[in-house]
């Protein structure tokens, strides 16, 4: 009796540890979509939206009341004229511009759609009321209308995030695919990042979605390296963790952030903060300036999207060294093992113990040792488990001990690959099947 109650009172932690190693990327989509969709969308409010007004008496007087009325909500930059006043929104200095004709009977809003619709209807629901408070006769021109075939202004946003998400999710499903090299996988990303961009632009443009402006391309293709590369980049350092650290960047952190859906002026601080940083936002940025403003305000776009660039290749080459130092980039195993990303839900690790043989998580279907020549354990040995079609199933070490013990293997023939810093790597091949325990010991001599 009291060995059952033992049982339970372990088994309890171990079913804990489960729920937590397989509940928490649905609690992290949960909780991200809350406050990073819910939170900056649900009630939008304009943060430091510029708008230029001439004459600059009228500037001086419009820019009082609105701070009297909302502070922080609009920056009115004085313009000497209606011209300067509507250059500053072609050439992307401000949101929109307000000009008051001599005498103050008669007043004109330019707006630009392409730029934001919200920001353009907001600065309408300010400047009519205010103009007609006034006893001011209020037109309007739109000076940079969207395409004929992107009424709600969104389209470049969409067709941006797919450039921005695809990568990505390349990455993910390429971590299964461990029959390939390195080099092949970065090779497939350029070639992914290329067809991409291309198709994507090219179907925009045909569903008039997008103005035809060829250089977009450009651009789409640099986001997608640069998302690609740092999501791969990161795997060595995060493992099992990267579907929720790039969701957390290039969907959580990115898409509220980034001023397609929804003006990053109109977004709370945060994100605001987020959006001249993420690549999402800068490529929303590049695109408009591309597409409908004749190339204005490209530089800072085109530093961020390369800066991350490089920074996604420091990673790539920071994690080659990673594999090297913990023995998984030994040479003559490169296009056996890959980098520990995800593991086969169904397969785990049992702890092994010393405890007469026992386990302390359960029964494995496979277990083993790892030594020296000598007979000496070898601690840290890298143990990975493929499938016949090259497809990792799990990536784990062997204990102080050397020991390592693998439980919930599919049925099938599985390869087991051990390597080891500065050790000739071993790999064996072995029917896993059920309710039958396998071992495995290895030894892994010097490197000389």
């Amino acid at each position: 009796m009291s060995d059952g109650s033992t049982v339970a009172e372990s088994a309890a932690p171990a079913r804990i540890t489960v729920l937590a190693e397989n509940l928490w990327f649905p609690a992290l989509f949960f909780f991200g979509f809350l406050f990073c969709y819910l939170l900056p969308f649900h009630a939008p409010e304009p943060h430091h939206v510029k708008v230029a007004v001439s004459p600059p008496a009228a500037a001086a007087e419009i820019g009082a009341g609105l701070d009297a009325r909302a502070p922080g909500a609009f920056d009115i930059i004085p313009a000497p004229d209606a011209g300067q006043a509507r250059r500053t929104v072609l050439d992307r200095h401000a949101d929109a511009a307000y000009a008051v004709a001599a005498g103050g009977g008669s007043g004109t809003l330019y707006t630009a759609k392409a730029d934001g619709v919200y920001i353009s209807e907001t600065v309408n629901a300010v400047f009519t009321p205010m103009a007609r408070a006034r006893h001011t006769d209020l037109s309007t021109v739109e000076l940079v209308p969207t395409a004929p075939g992107d009424v709600t202004g969104t389209g470049l946003f969409y067709l941006a995030m797919t450039w921005n998400l695809v990568p990505y999710i390349t990455v993910m499903m390429l971590m299964r695919a461990t029959s390939l090299s390195h080099r092949a996988k970065l090779l497939t990303l350029a070639v992914v990042g290329v067809f991409v961009s291309v198709v994507g632009y090219l179907v925009a443009h045909a569903m008039d979605a997008v103005p035809g402006k060829p250089l977009a391309i450009l651009y789409g293709f640099l986001v997608t390296q640069a998302v690609a590369w740092t999501v791969y980049g990161l795997i060595p350092f995060v493992r099992q963790y990267i579907p929720g650290v790039a969701m957390t960047l290039f969907v959580l952190l990115s898409i509220p952030s980034s001023g397609g859906a929804i003006p990053w002026q109109m977004v709370p601080g945060f994100f605001r903060w987020l959006h001249p940083v993420l690549p999402l936002g800068n490529l929303v940025d590049a695109l408009r300036g591309i597409l409908y403003f004749d190339g204005k305000e490209l530089l800072r776009p085109t530093l961020v999207i390369g800066g991350w660039i490089l920074l996604g290749m420091a990673l790539v080459a920071a994690g080659a060294l990673h594999r090297r130092d913990d023995g998984s980039g030994e040479p003559g195993t490169e296009e056996l093992i890959e980098d520990p990303v995800l593991e086969a839900p169904t397969v785990h690790v049992v702890r092994p113990t010393t405890h007469g043989g026992a386990f302390g998580d359960g029964f494995p279907m496979l277990h083993g040792s790892a030594t020296d020549s000598e007979g000496h354990p070898v601690e840290g040995a890298a143990v990975t488990i493929t499938d016949t079609r090259g497809r990792q199933l799990l990536h784990t070490h062997t204990d102080a001990l050397g020991r390592y013990a693998i439980a919930g293997l599919p049925e099938d023939v599985v390869t087991v690959i051990l390597t080891a810093p500065h050790r000739m790597p071993a790999v064996t091949r072995v029917l896993a099947t059920t309710g039958h325990e396998l071992r495995r010991d290895f030894v892994l001599p010097a490197r000389h």
